[in-house]
């Protein structure tokens, strides 16, 4: 008895399967301040969570406390596998720079392997104001983003409150970007 119709019957199906348009990205890159074309658009939906009360660590052992910042806090949730999250970080790092003195721009990386992946990733890319803090037992995603969307990034007020919120990708380079900030920490 001869298997190779059998193997070819096979082959053929699994060929079949391949043969279907290919679906979006997961997490495509495209972003805007502006919310054409977003992945990302800034919502105050959430606004009055406070600020969680965790800890994180830096490679070297250097403790954040989340819960004890002084003054607004852009927290952003990002990892090295994730494309749009690669992308907002020299963002976020010019960004850090505008607003410094105003807004802390925390990037908390979401990678279970920690300093394993990020240390190289911060020393390739020589961010010169954020710093690698680590969260590999993701207890900020399972915070904030139980079904896993990054990047993540939300805004604190200096009470600790969040103010704004923007799931996935979005264009912090852009000039209108520190204004949203800025114009979400003003009073109401």
């Amino acid at each position: 008895m001869s298997r190779s119709p059998l193997i070819i019957a096979v082959s053929l199906l699994m060929l079949a399967g391949c043969d279907r348009a290919a679906e979006a990205p997961a997490q495509p890159v495209e972003a805007t301040a502006s919310g054409e074309g977003a992945t990302g658009t800034p919502t105050r939906a959430f606004a009055g969570t406070p600020i969680p009360d965790l800890q994180f660590r830096d490679p070297a052992g250097k403790v954040l406390d989340l819960g004890k910042q002084d003054g607004p806090v852009l927290l952003n949730l990002w990892a090295t596998w994730c494309a749009p999250c690669v992308k907002e970080m020299p963002q976020l790092d010019a960004l850090a720079g505008e607003l410094e003195g105003e807004v802390k721009v925390v990037t908390v990386s979401q990678d279970m392997r920690g300093a394993e992946l990020v240390t190289p990733f911060f020393a390739k890319n020589g961010y010169k104001r954020l710093e690698p803090w680590l969260d590999p037992d993701t207890a900020l995603s399972a915070q904030f983003t139980p079904e896993g969307v990054l990047p993540l990034t939300i805004l604190f007020d200096a009470s600790g409150k969040e103010v704004l919120r923007v799931t996935g990708g979005y264009d912090w380079g852009a000039p209108e970007a520190a204004k949203l900030v800025r114009d979400a920490l003003k009073p109401a």
